[in-house]
């Protein structure tokens, strides 16, 4: 038996007031994504890719249209509820790191369990594991200025997977990467969320990064295009080559 979407949307649309101008910035989006699939959505600047993956995220309200994740419906939820979904399911990776500068490696990773309540020592013990899992159990006292930006994103993507979310969602991951080091955080992250069975959800403007992906969600104008199917994703070749520089 098929398992149930971890992420659905029903004919989401959602528009921005821009002075007397309404920007639709998503026009009627039907989505059902997998429990443990990776995604991608890909599209030209203002297609709506950015939008879509704030509305699947609960970082922003949908103007109509219906968003669920495990069965709760995000788009009846207050402001408040989100913020405590979000914490206990969902991690984001973010395209310029957002690291803090005078944190060690990780001291980054373990910030976010603080939120949680969940002690020092088992927050470390937490961190370390994701770290090492990324390939970083040689930085874990690194300070940001002293990685590589490869290395930043993946502390990045540690502190993401530290809490165990059911979700993780990437902006630009690799955006500000060259594109081996782009190559060697994308078989990082699907390693280690496929060894997790995780669900990620991605956006990219680059296509050689969406060939990574389970599928592709192609947008433009606000509409979903078309939907490709990798039946080989390259994440599932050479997955721990470049996971230590």
């Amino acid at each position: 038996m098929e398992a149930a979407p971890i992420i659905e949307a029903r004919n989401v649309k959602k528009v921005y007031r821009v002075g007397s101008v309404d920007i639709h910035a998503l026009r009627g989006v039907d989505l059902a994504i997998s429990p443990g699939e990776i995604c991608c959505i890909v599209g030209r600047s203002g297609s709506g890719k950015s939008t879509l993956l704030n509305v699947l995220a609960g970082l922003e309200h949908v103007t109509s249209g219906e968003i669920a994740i495990a069965g709760k419906r995000l788009d009846r939820m207050t402001q408040g509820e989100l913020i405590v979904f979000r914490q206990k399911h969902v991690g984001f990776v973010f395209q310029s790191f957002n690291l803090m500068p005078y944190y060690t490696a990780l001291e980054n990773v373990a910030f976010p369990l603080t939120f949680k309540g969940v002690p020092r020592m088992k927050r470390e013990r937490a961190a370390r594991q994701t770290l090492t899992e990324l390939g970083l159990e040689t930085h874990l006292k690194h300070k940001p200025a002293q990685l590589s930006g490869g290395q930043q994103q993946r502390v990045g993507i540690a502190r993401a997977l530290v809490g165990n979310p059911d979700i993780v969602f990437a902006d630009e991951p690799t955006g500000n990467l060259d594109s081996a080091t782009s190559d060697e955080v994308m078989k990082s992250i699907c390693a280690v969320m496929r060894e997790r069975r995780k669900t990620l959800v991605m956006v990219t403007h680059d296509r050689n990064m969406a060939s990574y992906a389970d599928r592709i969600i192609s947008l433009l104008d606000g509409r979903v295009v078309d939907i490709k199917v990798n039946d080989h994703s390259r994440a599932d070749t050479d997955t721990t080559e470049g996971m230590h520089e």
